[in-house]
């Protein structure tokens, strides 16, 4: 029995999210694969390529374009997809439900540890290459909007890929078409597909369009501009020609949280 006048205390919406974050955190932490492939891929691979190749604008432009697709991919993507799978095949996604937590605040705790680290690391890359020689980007504001946008997209995208993936296994099968259409838009890989239709379809896809937007905030160009002899822009210029791919995203990110919220799976499949 309450005692007289005693409080009852109500969690709140903040609360609720950094104890379930915390806890997303912890079991993030603990699975060995996750934690390698979150660290060891997004960082090191992109700076072993540059500490290779030339210093100059488009190669740290090409640089920060591939650390973004592997940071958004194994560090995002996959983690989102892997725990999310895991978190329902435990039935732990149905039991949150009948608690006090929201539908969103569950879904959101489980992107809070890879977008820690996508930001962190983003926050990072851009004075260890321009340590390593790189000139600074000529716009920052490309740069931050590729990683936030690119971060919303791929969470739906995970979560709109564990509704057609039965168990966390299944998911290195189920996340290749994410990783073959990111791969495909990767801004040094698109001049192999010429200046077909094929290549301006690709061209549309969101990871060609982040690539765009993060090629733009450091070099002022796109790699194949750059191929093209197509002089950089400034600072202001770069505004002007990232509002047609920022929208574009915009559309593609709308798209992907409206599919999530269509075919998010609470339930096992089995």
């Amino acid at each position: 029995m309450m005692r007289p006048g005693a409080r009852t205390t109500r969690s709140t919406s903040a609360s609720r999210l950094k104890a379930l974050g915390t806890a997303e955190w912890m079991q993030f932490r603990r699975n060995k694969t996750l934690l390698f492939m979150a660290t060891i891929f997004p960082l090191g691979i992109p700076l072993v390529l540059f500490s290779i190749g030339g210093r100059g604008a488009i190669e740290a432009a090409n640089t920060f374009d591939i650390f973004v697709l592997y940071t958004l991919l194994f560090v995002q993507f996959y983690t989102v997809l892997s725990m999310v799978t895991t978190r329902r095949d435990e039935r732990v996604l149905k039991r949150l439900r009948t608690g006090e937590a929201r539908d969103w605040e569950i879904l959101g705790a489980i992107c809070i540890p890879g977008a820690l680290l996508t930001i962190a690391f983003s926050i990072a890359i851009i004075p260890i290459l321009m340590l390593m020689g790189a000139p600074a980007p000529v716009n920052l504001i490309p740069l931050v909007l590729a990683v936030v946008l690119g971060l919303i997209l791929v969470s739906a995208l995970a979560f709109v890929t564990s509704a057609f993936t039965r168990n966390a296994e299944a998911a290195q099968l189920t996340s290749l078409p994410v990783f073959t259409i990111a791969m495909a838009g990767l801004g040094t890989l698109r001049p192999v597909f010429g200046d077909g239709i094929f290549a301006d379809i690709i061209s549309y896809t969101p990871f060609a369009l982040i690539s765009d937007l993060a090629q733009f905030g450091w070099a002022g160009n796109t790699f194949p501009d750059a191929m093209a002899d197509v002089a950089p822009l400034d600072f202001t210029g770069v505004l002007g020609a990232s509002v047609q791919p920022l929208l574009i995203v915009v559309v593609w990110v709308v798209l992907a949280v409206l599919a999530m919220m269509k075919t998010m799976r609470w339930d096992t499949h089995r």
